[in-house]
């Protein structure tokens, strides 16, 4: 297990901010005890690890099975992790993920091992006829400049408004401005060890603000040769504030670019004489031409700045004037926990092999979640990168390049294909960071620049760039000059083969199995299950046909595209194609070949790669797909495409925007009532989008298609809420929202939060406790009035005031396991041990008997003692209640 990312989670069936549902079964046997770091406090369930845990840019997300219960949240000292919610319920299968893989001791084994051979080896693909990372004909000049902080979000504390600019000497005219956003990290450092770090702002007085704006330097003096002003601003202000905001500080970080944006528009006309000298002393900024760079929650980040430039939204952080154009932008280890990608911004996405952080790589949701959404003009590239890391494409973020403490984020050990200094594709920090740089400047080039000879390096046609050195990067595309073949969904026809669910209810659906679990980047749920996204499993001998529901039109294409899996390390597998259009006339295109990526059980390697085939000109349509595939292992179709070069202007759309509104109701005492959650739209077309509303007392979501009509500017949303006059602590009916078809959603995340109206009951323990050797101890907890939840009840071992002490052997070994999650021998006072025992308090009762089981032995041992620190965790308190210390005696 990692070191950083590792969760003990044991206990399956428990969870605050859940509620069981009235007619739900009756509770299946109650979980023994919380594992060690386990607590329940501040409404929530609370684990606090022994290890400082890097702030990292993926979620610590709570799930039960395949249903997301919620993100939580990270405290200031960088050990404890809160799922905050009011009430208390009770689900199976309780998991904790971050990046995608579980990360709690009840986690599977291993998935069916990918290692029992080294690992493939990625291919050295033909040079491309251009190399964008070659430095450019201008001297370069660096400097910085530090703004009065701006007010964002809800945020108590302002966010600084600091930069560093590295800009062409002598290049003429106006200049195309790239701006740079970093990602979530630690804010400050006080030492050289990550025991110094903290999530702050300001940093406390003896610490340093973490610089980590300046650590993509190579990449902008690459640029800055090239004729690009660059600029990276800092966002150590969201870092330490964003768990306040249900979309990870997305909005806050793109009302920061675009703030930033605002004052170079400035300075680039009447303001400049108030410009930052650094400013002055670059070429004027050509704001028609921006390109944005965004690393992990800053590429979350800059998309939603780019959608909110295109798309602005109603109520905003920013509310100047947008006047600038963004034309592309480059996503290194991105987030996008909306999947609410801007579809008519051009994009390519970097996957890091041997992400460590964001390990489930679901940026690639910038490239899959765009299709069908708008016009496909725009070009969505994904850049899987063999042997990079997370953390390494930012100096700062390295270890022996970062003035503070760093890590590196891929933290298992002897993998063979990812451990630095044991896996020979692993890749060091300069070539990381030379190889970032390049794709940087090869997004910049094609989007930018418009100059289509980069294009082959991000759209799937198999070249490289030689200045990215050992860096295997493969990449694939869709949008630009293609136009759909077969793009997997229900109505698909599909006969010697499975129409698979990417993000599946039942399980049984699912595109892969539990043996490759969160091994894909094109299935990262956003919520699940989630309708309409599918995949074509070619899992049966034979050839495979997909029929759409009408003929797809391909006239004019020069070859058919696929986006083909296949399980990692797999041999060179041959897939033999056949198209047959609309007249009958039918067309074999030959062999294309997939091999399997280099993957082992850490790595998310199951990553769709295109290939091409060449169309006949007569082929003007696809209304049957044969695929045979030429070996025995399984594959996977993601989509087809026909495909021609070139990049067409994105001409973006007259997309309506969504945004989901949110509300805050008191429960009320009986009966039901209905509350309207507004969904805010605005834009002139007819479009769809999906909304999903998920149940404060059942956890389970709903989720519906939404026809917007023109000139619509609401979507009323009824939410029906019980009332009681028992106490459950405050629930939050969640709506969040994704956009199917000439549409964006900005604000994803929103609903009913109910706040709890009764008052917290009383209770009480007996004090003492009396039995002889061999029968059990027992005490009981009372309530003074039901509670309509799951509440839970935590004992803690303390030394008794006279001894001697109850030891590990005068208990039931088995009790003693089940609560302390270690072994009875040697025998040690209960006090000197793990064990931490709790009691469950069913809806609807008021006491319950906490027991604790003895065995009687041959041994002369005298009267003996136990004392227990009751904590009693009612849903909506922000403490536990602390019971007076329960004492038992046990006679020999």
């Amino acid at each position: 297990m990692r070191k950083f990312l590792v969760a003990a989670v044991a206990t399956s069936t428990l969870l605050l901010g859940l509620t069981a549902p009235a007619s739900a079964d009756p509770p299946g046997p109650a979980p023994g005890a919380l594992p060690s770091g386990w607590s329940f406090d501040k409404r929530s369930l609370t684990w606090t690890s022994e290890d400082v845990i890097p702030p990292g840019d993926a979620a610590v997300e709570f799930w039960a099975g395949d249903r997301l219960l919620g993100r939580a949240a990270g405290a200031a000292d960088l050990r404890t992790f809160t799922l905050r919610g009011g009430a208390v319920g009770r689900l199976t299968d309780l998991q904790v993920r971050i990046g995608g893989k579980r990360v709690d001791a009840a986690a599977p084994p291993a998935r069916k091992s990918l290692t029992k051979a080294a690992p493939a080896t990625a291919p050295v693909l033909p040079a491309a006829g251009i190399d964008p990372g070659v430095k450019g004909p201008y001297a370069t000049t660096t400097g910085e400049y530090s703004l009065p902080g701006v007010k964002l979000s809800t945020y108590p504390s302002r966010v600084e408004m600091d930069a560093v600019v590295v800009a062409p000497k002598g290049a003429p005219g106006k200049r195309p401005l790239a701006l740079f956003l970093h990602g979530r990290h630690w804010t400050c450092y006080a030492g050289d060890d990550l025991e110094s770090i903290s999530l702050q702002w300001p940093c406390p007085a003896g610490s340093a603000a973490v610089p980590s704006h300046r650590g993509y330097l190579e990449a902008q003096r690459l640029l800055a040769s090239q004729g690009y002003i660059t600029v990276s601003i800092s966002a150590n202000g969201i870092n330490a504030q964003d768990n306040a905001d249900s979309d990870g500080g997305a909005q806050a970080r793109s009302a920061l670019v675009r703030m930033h944006l605002a004052r170079w528009a400035d300075w680039s006309g009447t303001g400049r004489s108030g410009a930052p000298a650094i400013v002055r002393s670059a070429p004027r900024a050509d704001l028609s031409r921006v390109f944005l760079m965004g690393h992990s929650r800053g590429g979350e980040g800059v998309s939603r700045a780019a959608l909110d430039s295109l798309n602005p939204p109603a109520r905003d952080d920013y509310r100047g004037r947008v006047r600038w154009t963004v034309r592309g932008l480059l996503l290194v280890g991105p987030t996008i926990f909306g999947q609410n990608p801007q579809p008519d911004v051009p994009s390519a996405t970097i996957l890091p092999g041997c992400d460590g952080d964001v390990s489930d790589l679901q940026g690639q949701m910038f490239v899959d979640a765009t299709r069908g959404v708008s016009t496909g003009r725009a070009l969505h590239s994904a850049l899987y990168m063999v042997g990079a890391n997370h953390n390494y494409f930012n100096t700062e973020w390295t270890p022996g390049q970062a003035v503070g403490p760093a890590f590196d984020d891929f933290q298992a050990e002897d993998d063979p294909l990812c451990t630095a200094g044991v896996a020979p594709a692993r890749l060091t920090p300069p070539q990381q960071q030379t190889a970032g740089a390049t794709y940087i400047a090869t997004a910049a080039r094609l989007f930018v620049g418009g100059d289509d000879r980069a294009r082959p390096l991000l759209d799937g046609t198999g070249v490289r760039a030689p200045s990215a050195g050992p860096a295997r990067v493969l990449s694939h595309a869709i949008g630009a000059n293609r136009t759909a073949a077969i793009v997997p969904g229900a109505t698909l026809a599909v006969q010697n083969a499975r129409l698979c669910e990417q993000v599946p209810a039942p399980a049984e659906a699912a595109c892969l199995g539990s043996d490759t679990f969160a091994a894909s980047p094109h299935f990262v749920p956003f919520q699940a299950p989630e309708p309409d996204r599918y995949a074509v499993a070619l899992d049966r001998p034979g050839t495979a046909t997909l029929k759409p529901a009408k003929a797809l039109p391909v006239a004019g294409s020069r070859a058919l595209a696929l986006r083909l899996i296949v399980p990692p390390n797999a041999p060179a597998t041959g897939f033999t194609v056949a198209v047959t259009d609309d007249r009958g006339r039918r067309a074999e295109l030959g062999t294309a070949t997939v091999t399997g990526l280099p993957g082992t059980d850490w790595t998310t390697s199951y990553w769709a790669q295109e290939v091409r085939l060449p169309l006949p000109a007569g082929i003007r349509s696809v209304a049957r797909l044969d695929i045979t595939p030429r070996g025995d292992g399984p594959a996977w179709l993601i989509d087809a495409w026909g495909w021609s070069p070139g990049t067409p202007a994105p001409r973006p759309a007259a997309l309506d925007r969504v945004d989901v509104g949110e509300i805050t109701v008191e429960e009320g005492d009986s009966g039901t009532a209905t509350y309207t959650v507004r969904v805010r739209t605005q834009g002139p077309k007819a479009a769809k989008v999906r909304l999903f509303l998920t149940d404060a007392r059942t956890y389970e979501t709903t989720n519906w298609l939404v026809d917007v009509k023109p000139g619509t500017t609401r979507i009323p949303v009824p939410v029906k809420v019980p009332g009681n006059t028992t106490y459950g602590g405050d629930r939050r009916y969640t709506l969040t929202a994704k956009a199917v078809r000439s549409a964006v959603v900005g604000d994803y995340d929103g609903g009913v939060v109910v706040t709890e109206d009764e008052p917290v009951p009383d209770v009480t323990i007996t004090p003492s406790a009396t039995a002889a050797e061999g029968s059990p101890l027992t005490w009981t907890v009372s309530l003074s009035a039901e509670i309509d939840d799951f509440t839970y009840l935590l004992f803690l071992t303390q030394p008794p005031a006279t001894g001697p002490e109850l030891s590990s052997t005068d208990v039931d070994p088995q009790w003693f396991t089940e609560n302390a999650f270690e072994d009875p021998e040697p025998s040690r006072p209960l006090s000197a041990t793990n064990l931490q025992p709790f009691l469950e308090f069913p809806p609807g009762t008021t006491s319950v008997p906490f027991t604790v089981p003895t065995v009687a032995d041959t041994l002369t041992e005298g009267t003996e003692h136990v004392l227990f620190q009751g904590l009693f965790f009612l849903p909506g308190a922000w403490e536990p209640v602390y019971l007076p210390p329960a004492a038992g005696t046990v006679t020999d």
